[in-house]
């Protein structure tokens, strides 16, 4: 049973189950599309995001630039390839750490009763703070670079990843199989890492997946903002706080950029629904 969890995902029923639904291939085809046009930006963009051209300010799509151009004459499709691979390195840095540091603080507190109590009051006080307001305090004191916008993005979803890994320690840890292990004589960390640990996987990865749309999604709110990473890199939420300027005569300037966001967050989230699905095995049956 401790294996369980972790040999899900090298079985072929695994995958017959993710991709049994339409609506998850789909997705899948939809988020490798736009990760690798932006991943390899710099190979595919047509031009620099940064070049300006006067002559070419407020050029409309499908004219000289397949999307238009901004106030300062750049190529809409560039900067949205360039500003695409910055979002994919937040979220996924945000949902890595978040998910290793939850993960620690979790288990720990699920594992080792005299720790649960302060661990629990630290969780529920970080989750009495609206998750917006929590980025753009942090952000506000840590700047705004791109490592410290990852941090506090961090920072602010760790605390529902811990409470969930809680709660699932808390009920692996009374099963028969573990009681047995530790009758046995194996040592806390054995127990911890062989057998909590492996069963948890299925709802990490899961839960790993939402939280990295939950952080493209709150970076593009930083950065619409003017709380997020420094305005000269590009941002789809930058380029949406810039186009509104222009919103009566340049309405691309923010359909673009705001369909690159509702897209890439509804991929992942549909992803995120597949592997759920795929990995419960309640579920799974009526599939």
């Amino acid at each position: 049973m401790a294996a369980a969890s972790s040999s899900m995902t090298n079985d072929p029923g695994f995958i017959r189950l993710l991709l049994s639904r339409r609506s998850v291939i789909v997705a899948l085809v939809v988020f490798v599309i736009i990760a690798g046009l932006c991943l390899f930006a710099a190979w595919v963009a047509p031009m620099s995001p940064s070049k300006m051209s006067v002559r070419a300010r407020l050029s409309p799509p499908f004219g000289d630039y397949l999307l238009g151009a901004d106030a300062y004459g750049r190529d809409v499709l560039s900067r949205l390839l360039y500003a695409g691979r910055t979002s994919l390195m937040i979220g996924f840095g945000v949902a890595t750490l978040s998910t290793l540091i939850g993960i620690c603080i979790g288990l720990v507190a699920g594992f080792f009763r005299k720790l649960d109590a302060p661990l629990s009051r630290l969780i529920d006080a970080m989750m009495a703070f609206p998750d917006i307001l929590l980025a753009i305090a942090l952000v506000a004191i840590l700047g705004g670079s791109m490592v410290n916008v990852i941090l506090a993005l961090s920072i602010v979803y760790v605390p529902r990843f811990a409470r969930i890994r809680r709660a699932s320690t808390l009920v692996i840890r009374e099963l028969p199989f573990v009681e047995a292990s530790r009758a046995l004589g194996s040592s806390t960390r054995y127990v911890i890492l062989n057998h909590v640990l492996r069963n948890i996987v299925s709802p990490i990865t899961v839960q790993a997946t939402f939280i990295f749309a939950y952080a493209m999604l709150a970076e593009a709110g930083l950065s619409f903002l003017g709380v997020g990473i420094d305005p000269a890199t590009p941002t789809w939420g930058t380029m949406i706080n810039e186009g509104r300027q222009f919103i009566d005569q340049a309405t691309w300037l923010i359909v673009f950029p705001g369909l690159a966001i509702s897209i890439s967050v509804l991929s992942l989230q549909i992803i995120g629904d597949g592997l759920r699905d795929a990995l419960d095995p309640r579920l799974a049956k009526d599939m």
